[in-house]
């Protein structure tokens, strides 16, 4: 890492630094805030002591980040519209990146301070689109162009569908427990069975389940999470320094070759579906001719962007032996070509399996850019694992004794955590995001219908309040400073 930046301005170093610090923060503060969810029914339930809870967690979150993948990382980076994504200015990168960071950060701590279980998740995206918008409204791009609204929906109804699910499958769930064993102690709370038995720990069996899907929701958070922070600090090394990171610079002569092929295949398939794609590609329209000299992502030049990505490739077999800028502008061209095949693949007359054939040459070609070095992945792990054993106690407390009228009990524990951990790990599974703090405090708010228990009115108003507002405040947030930082230094 040394070697790579030596020869780079002290400013651009320390400017690198402070960006990279501030994301590794956010991790860190997302540790306490968002995994103390994790662990908030295993510890209110006493099925482990407090410190060896977070402990264990932090492992899990740390395995969670090295073992998760980068699908997530890129669904949070593609929020931006690729004409921001494609635009190396080193001033408008630093710019994007701590105002984005700074409204996280902040709006982060506020409601931790408070004992809220807001979403870290809302916060960070609510960050990212507000910085697209105040780009969009500055630089005159329209805000319909400001923001990837596509991936920004698909994420919105994630994050919304989540904590319904969570509430619904773990009500569902203690229902079917209550059903199955009606009088078993697992639905006792941990007060009524030290003072009936004198016992204070939880049956085995519940004790068990309370321990693995504790664990488990640690590691899916770890996974989900993790790969937030992933995608943050590659925003922040393609923002300020492009040339050793816009492609991976460990791709073998193979990986390279499967690129340049899924580019030449992308031409066939164009070309094979010319009959319906002719118009909206400008297809045999461009005449061989070269990219405009300030280029810009248009379906009508992805026939020229083809000729063009080949052209920088050809005979390349070391990405780095190839001159910096050709770097960048390869970047440009494979996400550009990513962007205009993704439209095509929302196109209602394009065949099914046309679409399926499209979304894996999308994959190929996107090897070189959607990649994370191996040394991000274990920072993030790092910052997030050490962040979830510190400040767990202010969630602990709300999410086991304020959500309901009554204390949690063991089979409350187990139905919540269950679900948060089937639900964050499907959502693994199709690279999306979603929030742990609110899958997994909509779920003991779930069983706590089931269970009759009732809500406390102030505490789910709270958490209400800080789900619908956690969004505006962070995009009117990170959108002011934006426009600040623009202003000031790029203006």
């Amino acid at each position: 890492m040394i070697q790579l930046f030596s020869s780079y301005d002290p400013w651009l170093i320390l400017s690198l630094v402070l960006a990279l610090g501030f994301v590794l923060a956010f991790e860190f503060i997302n540790g306490f805030h968002d995994t103390a969810n994790a662990v908030a029914t295993v510890i209110y339930t006493r099925a482990m002591p407090p410190y060896l809870a977070v402990i264990a967690s932090g492992i899990f979150n740390f395995l969670g980040v090295l073992l998760g993948g980068v699908g997530v990382a890129y669904a949070i980076v593609h929020l931006l519209p690729v004409e921001l994504l494609i635009d190396t200015d080193t001033g408008r990168g630093l710019a994007m990146v701590f105002s984005l960071l700074t409204a996280a950060i902040a709006w982060n701590l506020g409601t931790w301070y408070l004992g809220i279980p807001a979403s870290s998740s809302h916060t960070l995206i609510g960050s990212i689109l507000g910085v697209g918008l105040a780009n969009a409204m500055i630089t005159d791009i329209g805000v319909a162009e400001g923001v990837n609204w596509q991936k920004a929906i698909d994420i919105g109804l994630s994050l919304i569908a989540s904590p319904m699910a969570g509430f619904a499958v773990a009500g569902l769930i203690l229902l079917l427990l209550k059903w199955k064993k009606p009088h078993s102690s697992m639905h006792r709370t941990p007060e009524f069975r030290m003072g009936e038995v004198g016992k204070k720990h939880p049956p085995f069996w519940a004790r068990l389940v309370l321990v693995l899907s504790a664990m488990g929701v640690s590691f899916v958070h770890g996974s989900n999470d993790g790969q937030k922070g992933i995608g943050l600090i590659m925003l922040v090394l393609i923002g300020i320094v492009p040339a050793h990171f816009v492609l991976n610079l460990n791709s073998s002569a193979y990986d390279i070759s499967r690129t340049r092929d899924a580019a030449m295949h992308l031409s066939e398939f164009y070309q094979r579906n010319a009959g319906s794609l002719s118009d909206y590609l400008a297809l045999g329209k461009s005449n061989g001719g070269d990219l405009p000299t300030k280029f810009r992502c248009d379906p009508a030049q992805t026939e020229i962007t083809i000729a063009a990505l080949q052209r920088n490739l050809d005979g390349v077999t070391r990405y780095e032996d190839m001159p910096e800028q050709a770097r960048i502008d390869a970047r440009r061209y494979l996400l550009c070509l990513d962007d205009t095949a993704r439209k095509v693949s929302k196109l209602a007359y394009l065949p099914a399996a046309e679409k399926a054939d499209l979304n894996r040459l999308r994959k190929d070609l996107t090897s070189s850019t959607e990649y994370a070095p191996f040394w991000v992945v274990v920072a993030v792990a790092l910052a997030l694992g050490i962040g979830t054993m510190i400040g767990w106690k202010r969630v602990v407390l709300t999410v086991g004794e304020k959500i309901g009228k009554e204390g949690m009990t063991y089979a409350q524990g187990m139905s919540a955590q269950v679900t948060a951990a089937a639900a964050i790990g499907m959502a693994n599974v199709f690279s999306l995001p979603v929030s742990t703090t609110h899958v997994l405090s909509s779920g003991v708010a779930g069983t706590m219908v089931a269970n009759r228990s009732g809500l406390q009115s102030q505490t789910v108003s709270n958490i209400l309040l800080a789900w619908v507002l956690t969004l505006p405040i962070s995009m009117g947030l990170a959108a002011g400073l934006y426009w600040l930082a623009w202003r000031t230094f790029i203006a």
